[in-house]
């Protein structure tokens, strides 16, 4: 299986803000049906683009001040990173294929 980082408040910055590929963040609470719904899709694009994405999970609920600072109102919410940046944000359950091709069109 493919690397999936769990992030912290403590360490965003380093693992995130200054990563040198882009990176997919599923910000996410145990808790939470959807999003065990979209862990399976978001592990399998760490798995597909091993190298060109790094794929990370930060629990809402034990990192607030992260998910406050990006304006992280609903779970799941993933955003994808470049440069430090908010590139893209998808709120919610969605398709495979919708959050694929809005993932690979960053890389």
């Amino acid at each position: 299986m493919a690397n999936i980082f769990q992030v912290s408040d403590h360490d965003f910055e380093l693992e995130v803000l200054n990563a040198h590929l882009p990176v997919l963040v599923d910000f996410w609470a145990p808790w939470c049906g959807p999003c065990k719904m979209v862990a399976p899709t978001v592990e399998a694009m760490a798995e597909e683009y091993e190298g060109r994405l790094k794929v990370c999970k930060l629990n809402v609920d034990d990192n607030p001040q992260t998910a406050s600072a990006y304006g992280i109102m609903g779970i799941p919410t993933v955003a994808v990173f470049k440069n430090g940046e908010v590139v893209q944000k998808i709120v919610g359950a969605v398709p495979r294929e919708t959050m694929k091709r809005k993932v690979e069109a960053l890389l």
